[in-house]
């Protein structure tokens, strides 16, 4: 049986509900991404500063192009600027332009990319890799929408919408010295979160269908059938790298297949389980996840030979709380025993069997 429906809906038309994909390239229907939808909508029409959140691969770009071209500057342009990929000196010249013989390279004037945003709305990704010191201009530029050009004392008036971007958490960026305060507050004005795919995995199978159909355009070959099998693994993926990786695997698929279609064998084992899954950042791991992952990392361990992966898992977790417990509670057992809603017998038992003797008294 097909993933895909006969009659797929053309998500190119912008629907008439809130809370529905507002561009082509927009694909979920989750809770979790029609609240970005409504949070998008609402933003674009105004000309706040948005700053824009979360893992990579997440779709922050497509957010802020969606928001631009809303807005009532989507006449404008639309200027990206990835904050990461330049140093800070190249940074400044590329925000803000230079003047001739500003320094040795400089053999003419050269505007920034602030003033080719004029009228229209300039995108800052991987806002959290600007330096301190240009983190001081650009707080200039939100506060009063002017700058001067690298080796210039003449100030540029310039009228154009801040979006901005990053997958940091810029309160601990603040907290760690490495980022400004009072940008924050500037930038934080409409706040827009974009969730990782691993928390709207019912959005998969029209993400698959999506890119399956626009890879199989592209190359002029026809549209692949994608096995029940196929679709469930990828589910029940943790997706560290989100959409873009999904994006990446449904192309392998498609390239590498035979003619019996799409196979799990094309796949890495970290994806299917057959490995230790990759890591994911540390700061957005949920509980259920954090389970999901030990269980496929300890699977791995044991083999696929073990008749009792029961037993070695839940005994390894059951240890490592009793252990951790133990140790809040200062090493008193009858503290232990409530706390983990056992009586005292049953974990003087397991204190035993786990050889934690030394931690309890």
């Amino acid at each position: 049986m097909s993933i895909f429906p006969a009659n797929k809906q053309d998500t190119s038309i912008e629907r008439m509900e809130d809370d529905r994909p507002i561009l082509k390239d927009m694909v979920g229907d989750s809770l979790a991404m029609r609240n970005v939808y409504r949070l998008t909508r609402r933003a674009a029409g105004t000309s706040s500063t948005v700053l824009l959140t979360g893992e990579t691969g997440t779709g922050k770009e497509l957010i802020a192009r969606a928001i631009h071209e809303l807005s009532p500057r989507a006449t404008g342009p639309f200027i990206r600027v990835n904050c990461g990929a330049l140093s800070e000196s190249l940074l400044e010249s590329e925000l803000f332009g230079h003047i001739k013989g500003a320094f040795t390279s400089a053999v003419e004037n050269r505007t920034g990319r602030f003033e080719a945003a004029h009228g229209g709305t300039i995108f800052l990704d991987e806002i959290n890799s600007v330096s301190f010191t240009l983190q001081v201009k650009l707080l200039r530029v939100l506060q009063e929408h002017e700058f001067e050009r690298v080796g210039d004392t003449r100030s540029i008036q310039v009228d154009c919408r801040i979006v901005a971007a990053t997958n940091r958490n810029l309160l601990d960026e603040i907290e760690a010295g490495r980022f400004r305060e009072d940008l924050y507050y500037r930038l934080n004005v409409i706040p827009v979160d974009l969730p990782p795919l691993r928390d709207r995995a019912e959005d998969i199978p029209d993400l698959i269908h999506f890119f399956a159909k626009q890879f199989s355009a592209a190359e002029q070959i026809p549209l692949p059938h994608f096995s029940d099998e196929v679709l469930s693994t990828f589910k029940n993926y943790a997706w560290p790298g989100n959409v873009r990786e999904l994006q990446n695997y449904v192309e392998r698929l498609i390239v590498l297949s035979g003619p019996e279609g799409p196979s799990l064998d094309l796949l890495p084992g970290h994806v299917t389980g057959k490995s230790v899954p990759r890591s994911l950042p540390s700061k957005t791991l949920d509980p259920e996840t954090l389970c999901r992952e030990l269980v496929a990392m300890e699977l791995h361990r044991v083999g696929e030979e073990s008749t009792d992966v029961h037993t070695q898992i839940v005994s390894q977790v059951e240890k490592e709380l009793i252990l951790q417990v133990l140790r809040s509670c200062q090493g008193v057992q009858t503290k232990t025993a409530t706390r983990l809603g056992i009586n005292r017998n049953t974990l003087h038992k397991k204190i035993s069997e786990y050889e934690l003797e030394s931690e309890a008294r």
